[in-house]
């Protein structure tokens, strides 16, 4: 179908389900392509190819939202898709208890691409399996000076396009090209085992795995094992000070203030789902963490992993403030929630597919960097811990408790690191954690996530990060 057709079926689906009693309508047409390639302990897995193409149309009729999608992009299909969306939209509105409204967001006219230089549809077979072999070549028989009796990797290559439109006048469109990768690694060593998950990925094309290092990091992180298995020594316990690595950084960020601070989990909306959140409708302008405490989400990053700067309900979107300086400073929003909370959309509202309504979604969080560097801030510890990596981290689903074991630690004394330490174990609430944050670095760093959420399923790919952060005061426990 060329593209032009899809575009005038999206436009007659809006005018169809407003004709039809909605009073408000929005098309979606969304194409996906796949390519991904695997290595188990070195034996090449099944390839995977996927492509997929269809139209989701999401309306409020009777202060109800409906949705509904085919991928059969055939005339008829799709104005039969309209029709239901507003069918299901008018049943579901006499259970309604606050009626959906949407914000008066202006409605964005754009064209919008993630920079690529190699197009990501030369990602044949071929040059994925390169990527990996050449990884492989560098960790296998203990290449990398450790055992890795299990190793697992994975590369794809993946593009979306899609065109967007709505009835208060938004067109949209947009090309998504990206590059992730996935490893697993189980290293053993004198009767010690460690495991390691490794994600990486940005928006780009076939010069991301160059760009980003794919090989020397696998590398790296597989040397890093190997020291880990065979110098750490046991922790310290106690009240100490604890070092935040960027990693660590990110995935708290993610975990215990991006979840939490979304406002339709805040609303309920994901309970028995994703789970709820701590915080309450008036939560904005609450002090939770200390004046060093400032976290953000911003998807306009360039090569960022979430990088969408325009969302899927037509909002241009814009960092997004949710601590600052300690402070609760808002929510992340769709245009209903922004209505309801009497704000403005900031646009973070996403779909990963045609068939998945929008929903709101982290981009790239991440703790925001400091007047430090490392150094500095190493210097700043009299006796504590460095968390690099971790290898386990679990929340509660209200993202108030939560736990981290590391991977990669370094004991802290009189401002030096002195060597590898074993497993330390942060058990911390979400207040206490951003209320001991006591300086943080210049340096940043990011990992590749896939965040989920939503029934069905929405994997959306993302980025957390951060500085290393400083947390004073805090109780050290050891696995």
């Amino acid at each position: 179908m060329g593209t032009q057709q899809a575009r005038d079926l999206a436009e007659g689906a809006v005018v169809r389900a407003r004709n039809a009693g909605a009073t408000y309508a929005e098309a979606r047409v969304q194409s996906t392509w796949e390519r991904e390639f695997g290595l188990k302990n070195g034996e090449p897995q099944p390839s995977f190819f996927a492509e997929g193409f269809g139209i989701g149309v999401r309306v409020i009729a009777r202060g109800a939202l409906g949705f509904a999608a085919t991928n059969d992009m055939s005339p008829s299909s799709v104005n039969e898709v309209a029709l239901k969306a507003v069918r299901l939209a008018k049943a579901s509105s006499a259970v309604l208890r606050h009626p959906v409204v949407f914000d008066s967001s202006k409605a964005a006219r754009a064209k919008w691409s993630a920079p690529e230089q190699r197009k990501i549809e030369n990602a044949d077979s071929a040059w994925l399996r390169g990527v990996l072999v050449e990884i492989e070549s560098r960790i296998a028989n203990g290449r990398a000076g450790v055992k890795l009796p299990g190793r697992l990797l994975y590369i794809s290559a993946e593009l979306q396009e899609r065109y967007y439109v709505n009835s208060d006048g938004a067109r949209v469109v947009g090309r998504v090209p990206r590059v992730s990768f996935g490893g697993s690694l189980t290293a053993v060593e004198g009767g010690e085992s460690a495991q390691r998950f490794i994600q990486q990925g940005e928006t780009g094309g076939l010069e991301v795995a160059r760009r980003i290092g794919l090989a020397e990091k696998v590398e790296g992180e597989a040397k890093v094992m190997g020291k880990v298995l065979k110098t750490s020594a046991k922790p310290p316990t106690g009240v100490i000070d604890v070092v935040l690595g960027p990693e660590l950084s990110g995935i708290a960020a993610h975990e215990s203030v991006g979840h939490p601070q979304e406002a339709d989990r805040v609303l309920g909306r994901e309970g028995a789902q994703a789970g709820e959140s701590y915080l309450k409708e008036d939560s904005i302008g609450t002090k939770i963490g200390s004046d060093e405490a400032n976290v953000s989400d911003d998807p306009t990053l360039l090569h960022s992993n979430g990088f969408v700067p325009v969302d899927d309900e037509g909002v241009k979107a814009r960092k997004r403030f949710l601590i600052k300086d300690g402070v609760i400073n808002e929510f992340l929003q769709d245009r209903a929630t922004a209505e309801r909370f009497g704000r403005e959309s900031n646009g973070a509202s996403r779909a990963v597919s045609f068939d998945r309504e929008p929903i709101i979604r982290m981009s790239n969080t991440f703790v925001e960097p400091g007047d430090y560097s490392t150094a500095e801030l190493i210097r700043e510890v009299r006796h504590g811990v460095l968390f690099k990596t971790f290898t386990e981290w679990n929340i509660d689903d209200k993202r108030l408790n939560q736990r981290y074991v590391a991977l990669e630690a370094y004991l802290i004394e009189q401002g030096e690191l002195r060597g590898l330490v074993k497993a330390p174990v942060l058990e911390i609430t979400t207040p206490k954690l951003w209320g001991s944050v006591k300086a943080r670095s210049k340096h940043m760093e990011f990992e590749a996530a896939t965040c989920g959420k939503g029934d069905p399923m929405q994997g959306a790919p993302v980025w957390t990060g951060g500085p290393e952060t400083l947390l004073g005061g805090i109780r050290l426990g050891a696995r």
